[in-house]
């Protein structure tokens, strides 16, 4: 046990140990886990509410799932240019993500995503007054100055935190994952490089939000990294360290009376953890909403030394963090 919060357990009491994993058909196991158009972002949004019912931020809870709303709307209708032949062939020389977010040459379409989101979000009566003046400041500045939005969505897309505007934040990285979702969706798979460089998603380069263990099909009890940007997931060996890769120093650590289904993996090589979900002991588990909802799990291994290896998409704390 650490301290009188967290538990540690051995990190090889899984479902499949490691020696099980190495001896799997790899050839079998979805390399990749492509969103799907109808059902990411209202499945997101469904889970959020289940989550906020009786719990301690419910209010932010609620709130994301009205911007999560509006990033189905959104999805359903859009479509936008992919990565040409050219890019794709570099990426493949290269080992390279093909939609990489760093360097992507966005559309100003992209903007218009953003643009109907503030609308929904300004337009609902359930959203805070705080937010609401949010959204419209996003709105008029759509208008008056669009470049500072796109400084602001390149910092996000950096994490470059200290330029990050922790209040608008959510709102432009909302309609960059719409964007990036699209793309993802219609992107042809079987261009994708064989190899891609380890701990970012193998599609767009992003880092990866938590870790989800799926259930069902040829995906049953094999780890998914799930992208914080493009929504897609990418399949890593369980008992390794999504941000070193190394094995031998993983732990995984839950709340003392929380759920089953949420731990902490940390490797004391390199000081980090990120969290990992158990769908088998909650079918609903969404890798953004469930993450968003365990903030208690962050602030307890924070008190234990170790540092988060990245963020949650839903919120930014800004410079002052």
């Amino acid at each position: 046990m650490l301290g009188s919060h967290v538990f540690q357990e051995n990190a090889l009491q899984r479902i499949l140990e490691r020696g099980e994993i190495e001896s799997l058909d790899h050839t079998s196991i979805p390399r990749l886990r492509i969103p799907v158009r109808a059902s990411v972002f209202t499945d997101r949004a469904a889970r959020l509410r289940q989550l906020a019912q009786d719990h301690p931020a419910s209010a932010y809870l609620a709130l994301m799932a009205h911007l999560v709303d509006a990033q189905h709307r959104a999805l359903e209708h859009c479509a936008v240019r992919s990565a040409g032949e050219e890019q794709i062939s570099r990426a493949q020389a290269h080992g390279m993500p093909p939609l990489q977010a760093m360097g992507w040459s966005r559309a100003p379409q992209w903007r218009d995503i953003l643009k109907a989101l503030a609308e929904h979000m300004s337009g609902q009566a359930e959203v805070p007054e705080q937010a609401r003046a949010v959204a419209a400041s996003l709105r008029e500045r759509l208008d008056s100055d669009p470049d500072s939005i796109e400084t602001q969505a390149d910092a996000i897309l950096a994490e470059r935190d200290t330029e990050v505007d922790g209040a608008s934040a959510p709102f432009i990285m909302a309609a960059l994952q719409v964007y990036w979702t699209s793309l993802a969706i219609d992107f042809d798979t079987s261009k994708l490089p064989v190899v891609s460089p380890f701990g970012v998603c193998p599609l767009c380069g992003s880092l990866p939000v938590s870790s989800v263990v799926r259930v069902g099909g040829s995906a049953d009890g094999c780890r998914y990294l799930c992208c914080s940007l493009c929504s897609s997931e990418w399949h890593l060996v369980r008992v390794t360290c999504s941000h070193c890769e190394g094995t031998k120093s993983i732990a995984f650590h839950s709340v003392e009376g929380g759920p089953e289904g949420i731990k902490a993996e940390s490797c004391d090589d390199c000081h980090s953890y990120r969290k990992i979900f158990y769908q088998e002991k909650d079918y609903n588990v969404d890798p953004v909403a469930d993450d968003l909802a365990s903030l208690t799990l962050d602030m307890l291994m924070g008190e234990e030394g170790y540092s988060r290896a990245s963020g949650n998409p839903l919120l930014w704390q800004g410079p002052e963090s």
